[in-house]
């Protein structure tokens, strides 16, 4: 059995032809774009959204006689992300010239690396879910390799019907291509794969991770077989820009696959492109392979030696990752692993999180109300406002109802959420017998459901409602639902 074989589709994941079960095999190359002021070979800048070629050195327009000079910082970048990754260092790589044409690649060669990257065999864990019950299942993507690459221009072609333009803003911009084993089964995972590096690359601050300015992309690698059967024919679709097309790609390029294996016939290695706006896979051109390139050592480069203590030393500098961090929810705050994993897949919500708890926050409620509350305005309400709003609820201030409003306001206008509760009048009502004529009075004015309460006691829900109704959401709902109870004898 091959090293690729060894981890089988669960059944669930097999995908049912009209001949029988098919096995879905996956592997990405992503792309990206390491966070850096100046390009790999250049001092040239980075900047998104400068007017064309405003960016462009002598250098990356392959001026006759300008040599490229490697940028330390690509490189310092390139070996934290291979920490990140669990991965292999390699302290001598080489710079590789990768032969192909096309209009917006002035050298008319790519430089890249090929048999000696910068980064070696890694690991990155994936967790599937949450399924119905909250659950996750976690799964062990392989990592093969990481290298360093010059990125290519940009053609463009609908500003004239008879023309093309080239803007070499992006031509020589640093790129990290990160290449899986075929250990993915199924979209789902692909997914959760590319947020996952995603979300360690932005913990890192080594890749901004923005799909849709091109900073982070996925050529997928999509194969069908029988289960327990020889790997099938591959098909590469390039250059996919979002998790969601990647998800698309991969169950309509499965699909197609299987449909012409079922009908008798084989599958072509081609590359071939995603359209969003059909939900399709079309032929692009036929796959290449690595000797199509002719790649060779680049001249013009020495290879790239770097110390193991230069290696340790990035190490010890890492920030705390997703999966450490999630540990760390778990064991100190008794967070659920749900709960963990929620905050920790997107970095800007744990640090929200985490300074909640730091203003003094209790975890659990914090947790639950950055997860299920606050998530979409994280962006417009301080960590500090967060905690005050919290800080309400459980001091009995404010009812979990108001807390929602208040959310809002502060989200609109700003300001301090203890004053606003003072200002507007939301603070909860706790007066015992405030509440009771509240609850006599609905009561009263409903005698047919009394009766129906009764008889059927989850009836007493609907008393509770009128009454919250009644006192603007500013009863206390605890106390709402007993003297209810009381009231009706239930």
């Amino acid at each position: 059995m091959s090293d690729l074989d060894i981890r089988s589709s669960d059944p669930k994941q097999l995908i049912a032809g009209a001949t029988g079960d098919w096995e879905v095999i996956i592997g990405l190359e992503v792309h990206a774009q390491v966070t850096s002021e100046a390009k790999l070979f250049s001092g040239a800048s980075t900047a998104y959204g400068s007017p064309p070629n405003a960016n462009v050195s002598l250098v990356d327009a392959a001026m006759p006689g300008m040599l490229p000079v490697i940028n330390e910082e690509c490189v310092r970048q390139a070996i934290r992300t291979g920490h990140g990754l669990k991965a292999e260092i390699n302290a001598k790589s080489v710079f590789d010239r990768k032969n192909y044409f096309y209009p917006d690649l002035p050298q008319g060669y790519q430089i890249s690396q090929f048999k000696q990257p910068i980064v070696g065999e890694g690991l990155v864990t994936v967790s599937i879910g949450p399924d119905r019950h909250g659950g996750f299942e976690d799964i062990d993507v392989r990592i093969e390799r990481l290298h360093l690459e010059q990125d290519a221009g940009k053609s463009i072609h609908d500003q004239e019907p008879t023309l093309s333009y080239v803007d070499l803003n992006r031509s020589g911009v640093a790129l990290m291509e990160i290449v899986s084993k075929p250990d993915m089964r199924s979209a789902d995972e692909a997914k959760a794969y590319v947020a996952k590096l995603r979300n360690i690359m932005r913990y890192l601050g080594t890749c901004d991770g923005n799909m849709e300015q091109g900073s982070l992309r996925a050529d997928v690698n999509v194969s069908v077989r029988r289960p327990g059967s020889p790997l099938g024919t591959r098909c590469e679709i390039k250059n996919v820009n979002s998790i969601r097309f990647i998800g698309q790609a991969i169950d309509h390029e499965a699909r197609r696959q299987i449909g012409i294996l079922e009908d008798g016939g084989k599958i072509d290695q081609e590359t071939r492109l995603f359209d969003p706006v059909k939900g399709e896979t079309r032929s692009m051109r036929s796959k290449e392979e690595a000797h199509d390139y002719r790649y060779f050592p680049d001249p013009d480069l020495l290879p790239l030696e770097v110390t193991q203590a230069y290696i340790d030393d990035l190490k010890e500098g890492l920030p705390e990752l997703p999966d450490p961090k999630k540990a760390r929810y778990i064991a100190a705050f008794g967070l659920s692993v749900y709960d963990a994993s929620v905050l920790t897949a997107e970095m800007e919500r744990a640090e929200h999180f985490e300074q909640m708890v730091g203003a003094g926050a209790e975890p659990k409620r914090a947790a639950n109300w950055v997860i299920n509350e606050a998530s979409g305005v994280l962006d417009r309400v301080t960590p500090q406002a967060n905690t005050a709003i919290v800080s309400m609820i459980v001091d009995g201030t404010i009812s979990s109802k108001i807390a929602k409003d208040v959310l809002e306001i502060v989200v609109q206008v700003g300001g301090d959420p203890r004053q606003l509760v003072d200002d507007r009048g939301l603070r909860q009502v706790t007066d015992t017998g405030e509440i009771e004529r509240a609850v006599d009075n609905v009561i009263a004015a409903n005698p047919d459901k009394v009766e129906q309460a009764r008889a059927k006691p989850t009836m007493a829900g609907w008393f509770v409602g009128q009454v919250m109704k009644a006192t603007g959401g500013k009863a206390n709902p605890q106390a709402v639902n007993d003297l209810v109870k009381a009231k009706l004898g239930l």
